[in-house]
């Protein structure tokens, strides 16, 4: 999941500061919010807290790796013009192991200095670094690190390494000499490296209270005057002030997106480590910068519905906004159209369910595709619609004979009930199949039910008499005396309201009473035979 936020927020972050490139801006991001995992969730104390800080430094701090890897395969890794850069580097970041171990290749080149280089080695192997897990108390550890370096002060002052400007330069870093430090400004790069190294051999006790002080004094040092603090800079200041208020503000202004400060205060919110704080919008901060990234994501045309999700996680107004958003989502074809209804279904969102089914079966009948039309209504349960698109089928069917879409009538199920003429469509549908079964009697009791229970339109009348017209010339009797009267009565009501110019009609008329008649006299002769 996270890899798709971080995919949201490149696709969104093309308006950031010019200067910056989109890397820049992620590596910058990580940067901040691995200081704030370190200050506000893990919450070190005093001892604990420059050992998160160094992890901190030294992972947003990786290349020296790359250097050292490039002098440890060539052919003799002491002599290489990036050696010392290297050595001094694993120092700054206290690593020290490392670092002795890159020291031996030196010494196997200088045998007259051996003795100096295992006294650099010793001094590496001593300086005491606090274990949380373990049984030395943190005054134990303050103790222990003072007298080493006393130690290391002391060979200092002594000129132990004077002969050796590598080593008194490792010496003066080993003692926190800050003129030292700032001279390697090129290898530290920067100033939050500079503090944390600062901290590792000057106050590596420091209490989280005391943090900001050292991190304001160690940017003034290490910014000359006709440097610019960067936004960058104010942001990690107010972290190290242990101001959450502020360095969301900032990240608000300077990264020019919500993604991260939406995610940076959603973590916090869930750590409880934000005070509730009403807003306006929302309910409270995380919910209102949550909500403002959801709708962000909604005008791009594939990440809306990543913002669903959030919508979702937003209690007080997440649901209304949603509301809001969804309904002005394109539908451009109708597997986006679903996609946007499914999503409303599962949150039984009713009104825009029914708005996106009407528009979809408006669509698809000015294209003349009724069976998508009639799906979209019965989905939309728009029982005026379906009205609408029934009496399209049924036009459509005295134009040509025969029904289209035959799957989708065939299975309306109960949704036939929602309109009547819906009701009549999948009935005389059904009186063609029974017909083509060959299942007459079933075939004309039901024929004659949609007429005398006023289920068909009284414009359809003549076209469900001329049906009747194949079963009335049957040899066997199919409709009973009875319902031969019924028929005559039927067509005697339609016939009362026939235009009598009409020479077709008329035709069908004359051609149905002789039908009946001949019917009648039938049935009336068969079942007479019965009763006997």
């Amino acid at each position: 999941m996270e890899s798709v936020y971080i995919f949201d927020f490149i696709c969104l972050t093309s308006a950031f500061l010019p200067f910056f490139s989109q890397v820049s801006i992620l590596l910058a991001i990580e940067l901040i919010w691995n200081l704030c995992e370190v200050l506000f969730i893990d919450a070190a104390p005093a001892g604990s807290l420059l050992l998160h800080l160094l992890d901190w430094v030294r992972l947003h701090k990786a290349d020296v790796d790359e250097k050292a890897k490039d002098v440890l395969q060539s052919d003799s890794p002491a002599e290489h013009h990036n050696y010392w850069d290297v050595v001094v580097s694993y120092v700054l970041q206290g690593r020290l192991e490392e670092a002795r171990q890159m020291l031996v290749k030196q010494a196997t080149l200088q045998p007259a200095s051996r003795n100096m280089y295992k006294l650099m080695d010793s001094l590496l192997s001593k300086m005491p670094f606090y274990n949380p897990g373990g049984t030395q108390t943190l005054t134990e550890f303050d103790v222990k690190w003072r007298n080493w370096h006393e130690e290391v002060d002391r060979y200092l002052k002594d000129n132990t390494f004077a002969s050796n400007r590598h080593l008194e330069l490792i010496c003066k870093i080993l003692v926190g000499d800050e003129d030292t430090l700032l001279e390697q400004k090129e290898l530290l790069s920067t100033w939050y490296h500079f503090l944390v190294t600062r901290l590792l051999y000057s106050h590596p006790t420091v209490k989280p209270t005391d943090l900001h002080y050292y991190a304001q004094s160690c940017l003034t040092m290490f910014l000359d005057s006709r440097s610019v603090q960067e936004p960058l800079d104010s942001i990690l200041l107010a972290a190290f002030e242990f101001d959450i208020y502020l360095v969301i503000k900032d990240c608000s202004i300077v990264l020019n997106n919500w993604w991260f400060v939406a995610h940076l205060t959603d973590l916090l919110d869930h750590c409880k480590l934000l005070q509730s704080h009403n807003l306006n919008f929302g309910s409270n901060m995380r919910e209102f910068l949550l909500l403002e990234y959801a709708s962000g994501l909604f005008t791009h045309h594939s990440l809306w519905q990543c913002a669903v999700d959030y919508f979702d996680h937003c209690p007080e107004l997440g649901r209304a906004c949603l509301e809001l958003q969804i309904e002005r989502v394109p539908l451009d074809t109708e597997r986006k159209a679903l996609k946007v209804l499914r999503i409303c279904e599962e949150r039984q969102m009713s009104e825009q369910v029914r708005s996106i089914c009407k528009i979809m079966a408006m669509r698809a009948l000015r294209n003349n595709r009724l069976g998508s039309a009639l799906s979209w209504s019965i989905r939309a349960k728009d029982a005026a619609f379906a009205t609408l698109i029934s009496e399209r089928f049924l036009q459509d069917y005295c134009a040509k004979g025969t029904f289209s879409d035959l799957d989708l009538i065939d299975n309306l199920g109960p949704a036939m009930l929602l309109s009547d003429r819906l009701t009549f469509l999948g009935k005389y549908r059904e009186f063609h199949k029974l017909y083509g079964e060959k299942r007459f009697k079933e075939a004309a009791k039901l024929l004659l039910s949609l007429m005398t229970a006023k289920i068909a339109p009284r414009s359809f009348w003549m076209t469900l008499l001329t049906d009747a017209l194949p079963l009335l010339e049957q040899k066997e009797v199919i409709f009973s005396a009875d319902q031969t009267y019924e028929l005559m009565y039927c067509l005697e009501e339609l016939t009362s309201s026939l235009d009598t110019e009409e020479d077709v009609e008329q035709t069908k008329v004359e051609l149905l009473r002789l039908s009946l008649a001949r019917n009648l006299a039938m049935a009336i002769v068969k079942e007479g035979t019965v009763e006997t």
